[in-house]
């Protein structure tokens, strides 16, 4: 074991003076344009439908049931839960078990009919084209049916009156909707894994094409300690990068961060290592860095148009969204997006983080595993 720690520790340096001595431009790839347009076309949609929507439902009288019918036949939402107050509807939300909540307080029929019903809706504000289609068709669905019951009271002799229903829609987390506050939290994960797998997935096919790759294969390092080692100055050059964004979206920008800082980064230092294992894994299979780099930024316009950055999942096919699954940023940017405006701790982001380590593992096992310690 400790000759096995003096290797790891040498390699180390050795990796972390390459690293500082040895930086590289990515190179543009021709096809990268046909790849974005044909990406673009299939995940690019503006207007999310069947928003995931918790009802809470304290009226359960006809008008209330077909109220939330209105808002179901709008394909706009689906309603999945069924709770019982507004406190349920915030956690199903910090959860990610609902996109939007629908809160109708008792005698919602009564007040109907004179004129003055109204209904809550509360809106994920972490999810900036979640909120701008449930906020436009949770108005437009309440209105539409207000309409409805207006025309219904005055075919049966009444007065028009005010609309018989208001809909007082409610942001979470971003009252305002300023725009950077949803793009900053996605963004730091983009950043840091757009560093990693750039990096990652030159450095062991740049020691072949240069030939310092012998000197290693002379000695008895064994393939997971050269993973390792080529993982820790990666690693700590990620984190510098990852903090120096965090910083200036909080400080400059004045993005708020709600969350714990110690949680973030723990479970930043876990995507981070996936997202190296991933690059590692790349660099292995490859048999050049023009290879190298193709495969890098294939998967990195992959990762940032099915991730979840700039349009929601929901929002495209499943193969798409299976697709999405594939790479770490995906579960960091809800992750991401949870601590830092939610505020959540971990027991509404452990599956993402579990997903995350589980990947971190896999992924640098199989990058060894690829690594061929021969030179054909």
């Amino acid at each position: 074991m400790r000759k096995r720690l003096q290797r790891l520790s040498v390699l180390i340096r050795k990796e972390t003076t390459q690293l500082l001595r040895d930086r590289r431009l990515l190179l543009f790839i021709l096809g990268l344009p046909v790849i974005q347009l044909i990406l673009y076309g299939y995940a690019a949609h503006l207007t999310v439908y069947h928003l995931p929507l918790a009802v809470a439902d304290q009226s359960r009288d006809a008008r209330s049931r077909a109220f939330v019918a209105a808002l179901a036949n709008s394909q706009f939402f689906d309603p999945t839960l069924q709770l019982e107050s507004q406190a349920q509807i915030v956690e199903a939300i910090d959860r990610g078990q609902a996109k939007v909540g629908l809160l109708i307080p008792p005698g919602f029929a009564a007040a109907a009919d004179r004129g003055g019903a109204s209904v809550q809706i509360v809106l994920d504000g972490s999810d900036t084209a979640s909120v701008q289609s449930g906020y436009g068709a949770a108005a437009l669905v309440a209105q539409q049916y207000a309409l409805q019951l207006t025309a219904s009271r005055l075919a049966r002799g009444g007065t028009a009156g005010s609309l018989p229903i208001n809909a007082a829609p409610r942001v979470l987390y971003n009252p305002a909707l300023i725009d950077i506050w949803f793009i900053l939290p996605g963004l730091v994960g983009l950043i840091v894994q757009t560093l990693a797998i750039t990096q990652a997935a030159l450095i062991v096919v740049r020691e072949r094409e240069l030939g310092t790759i012998e000197q290693i294969l002379i000695t008895p390092t064994r393939p997971l300690e050269l993973m390792l080692s080529k993982i820790v100055p990666l690693l700590a050059l990620c984190l510098v990068a990852m903090l120096s964004v965090v910083a200036i979206g909080v400080f400059w920008f004045g993005v708020p961060f709600h969350g714990s800082l110690w949680l973030y980064f723990g479970l930043a230092l876990v995507f981070i290592i996936s997202s190296l294992g991933l690059g590692l894994l790349l660099s292995a299979r490859a048999s050049t860095q023009a290879e190298a780099t193709q495969y890098g930024l294939i998967f990195m316009l992959v990762g940032i148009l099915m991730s979840g950055f700039m349009y929601p999942p929901s929002a495209m096919p499943a193969g798409l969204r299976a697709l999405g699954g594939l790479f770490p940023v995906t579960y960091f940017i809800r992750i991401s997006r949870a601590i830092f405006l939610k505020g959540v701790g971990l027991r509404f982001v452990w599956s993402d983080a579990a997903i995350l380590l589980l990947y971190s593992l896999v992924v640098v096992v199989a990058a060894a595993r690829s690594f061929k310690p021969r030179l054909d």
